[in-house]
């Protein structure tokens, strides 16, 4: 038995930032490090490594590790990982089956086993063992695991040459944690909520490539959206049309140009608006700006559906001892009829959300009581015991919970009507934080199950009155390993989590459909809100000074701050 650990072979023609994931060590100093605005579509060019191809004379670890350093270049569907296999197995590998995320290439550790001494062999086995965290499979869906050993094996025989080639080999790809987004690249699947009023992101990572519109729409149109979500979304295109033609065309204006088979020739304006608008929204990504809905080369004259946006936020929810309001600049403008009733309680509250429009507040008081807040009302929501902070959706109920009860979640209308959640969280211990998303389909939570404390998502199923009557299952989006302190929306698909790492303060952006990226918060930080980008997140330290990121530092603004606030969907 041979093991050791061997160095990448591979040639580089760009260099790439590192992007630290969130199974990675947290770090406990250092500037915090902005991301790129969401919702940017100047696509940066995709800028490939280029691995290097068999050596001659390589032995088998060598084979092994030289055909895993492959998965680096994606090009021609992995034609240079490809020359490590025999004939035969080239021929039926599928490198899109499933991509392994592992920790890092320098901690695998090689073991090979030949039928005789290394300059006789004719046949070998090769083992790998590494420190698996995440996987991406087939329909692009990436799922965070919790650190565990996994084994790659492989058989390898000589060629014709005398040359080492694998003969067996599982289909897909092994990738590191750091190599991972320089070769795929995050999409969002977008499809509808019950209503038809709102676009859902369904983040899916597909490899860097320049037919990516089509692989977008063909998933789009033949796939389906990701379990956890199935039940709370839905598509305009039926089942019966498909894409027609082997590709989806981009002119340099950016105007995508779709052929759908004859069946969409039946349907009516409003099913191809929202077919061309949930497709458009789609390619935006792509950098598609426009979407041509075409059969048999003639234009549908597809319109575009009215969809709820996302909305500027209009400042930072703050409370100090004399003011309550929304916090722009050097002021804080203060919301009509209810900043009164908060300004008197103000050394007893705990935590404020403020609903979509304005009108009404969701108010958690030093007694754990929820209250709810609006012109010429106040009334008591939920006094159960230990509640965690309060969350408001978008449609103007109340979410909450006791951290030790989160099978009791429940939802408030604002007449003080409790709604009892069906299937919430149902194999979790304990709750420390929920959030409703900006759509009012997906909540987030931080939840203890078994033992290990994870964020999760789940989707919410309301029933034709928009009431919500139960939870989906829950998808775990990554694995933490210290308290939490706040959660927070950061835009449609991210969530930034104030977490405290043996007293030192951390804050992670997590993609509720990918890796999470760390960057150190101010010191002493004690609660969060998020907002549209990430340059809208705000930090309250328990001095009472709010904090803004601006750049790499996080910047001083107001001071005697008693409580920092959060708008629905934040």
């Amino acid at each position: 038995m041979i093991r050791g650990r061997r160095g990448l072979m591979v040639a580089m023609v760009a260099v790439f930032a590192v992007v630290l994931t969130a199974c990675s060590g947290l770090p406990t100093s250092g500037d915090v490090t902005p991301g790129m605005p969401l919702g940017d579509t100047d696509l940066p060019p995709d800028i490939s490594q280029i691995a290097a191809g068999p050596l001659v004379g390589a032995s088998p670890e060598e084979i092994v590790e030289g055909f895993m350093d492959a998965a680096l270049t994606p090009t021609d569907s992995w034609a240079t990982a490809r020359q490590f296999l025999s004939a035969e197995l080239a021929e039926t590998w599928k490198p899109s089956v499933e991509v392994t995320i592992d920790s890092g290439a320098a901690r695998r550790e090689f073991a090979a086993d030949l039928d005789s001494e290394q300059e006789t062999a004719s046949s070998a086995d090769v083992e790998v063992l590494m420190d698996q965290v995440a996987i991406v499979d087939e329909f692009g869906a990436y799922t965070e695991l919790s650190g565990e050993s996994s084994v790659k094996s492989f058989e390898l025989a000589r060629d014709d040459a005398g040359e080492w080639r694998i003969t067996t080999a599982a289909n897909g790809i092994v990738l590191d944690a750091e190599a991972f987004p320089q070769v795929f690249r995050r999409y969002a699947l977008q499809y509808y909520d019950q209503s038809w009023t709102r676009l859902i992101p369904d983040i899916r990572w597909y490899p860097r490539r320049p037919q990516i519109a089509t692989t977008l729409t063909q998933a789009l149109l033949s796939g389906s959206p990701s379990g956890w979500l199935t039940s709370a979304v839905r598509s305009a295109f039926p089942s019966d049309v498909a894409l027609a033609g082997a590709a989806v065309p981009v002119d340099p204006e950016k105007v995508a140009t779709v052929e759908l088979t004859a069946s969409a020739l039946s349907l009516d304006a409003t099913e191809l608006s929202r077919m061309r608008t949930q497709l458009e929204e789609t390619l935006r990504l792509a950098g598609v700006s426009e979407v041509r809905l075409m059969v048999n080369g003639r234009d549908l004259n597809a319109g575009k559906a009215t969809i709820d946006v996302l909305k500027p936020e209009p400042g930072t929810v703050v409370l100090t001892a004399t003011e309550f309001g929304s916090y722009v600049g050097d002021e804080i403008t203060a919301y009509e009829g209810i900043t009164p009733k908060l300004v008197d309680i103000a050394p007893s509250v705990r935590a404020v959300d403020v609903a979509v429009d304005g009108t009404r507040t969701a108010v958690q008081l030093d007694t754990g009581a929820v209250w709810t807040m609006a012109s010429g009302s106040a009334d008591v929501l939920d006094s159960r015991e230990g509640l965690i902070e309060p969350s408001m959706d978008p449609y103007g109920y109340t979410w909450s919970v006791p951290t030790g009860s989160p099978q009791a979640l429940t939802a408030w209308r604002s007449d003080v009507t409790s709604f009892e959640i069906a299937d919430a969280f149902p194999e979790a211990a304990s709750i420390s934080h929920i959030r409703v998303g900006p759509d009012g389909v997906r909540l987030a939570a931080i939840v203890m199950v078994g033992g290990q404390r994870w964020i999760g998502l789940a989707a919410i199923i309301r029933d034709e009155d928009e009431v919500p009557v139960e939870l989906g299952a829950m998808h775990m989006v990554a694995q933490l390993d210290t308290t939490a302190l706040g959660l927070s929306w950061v835009g449609e698909d991210t969530l930034s989590v104030l977490l405290d790492v043996e007293g030192n303060r951390t804050v992670l952006t997590q993609d509720v459909g990918g890796p999470g990226t760390f960057a150190a918060a101010p010191a002493g930080a004690q609660s969060l809100s998020g907002g549209r980008t990430l340059t809208a997140v705000r930090i309250l330290n328990g001095d009472g000074v709010l904090f803004a990121q601006r750049g790499t530092t996080w910047q001083i603004g107001l001071s005697d701050v008693l409580v920092l606030g959060t708008h629905a969907g934040q």
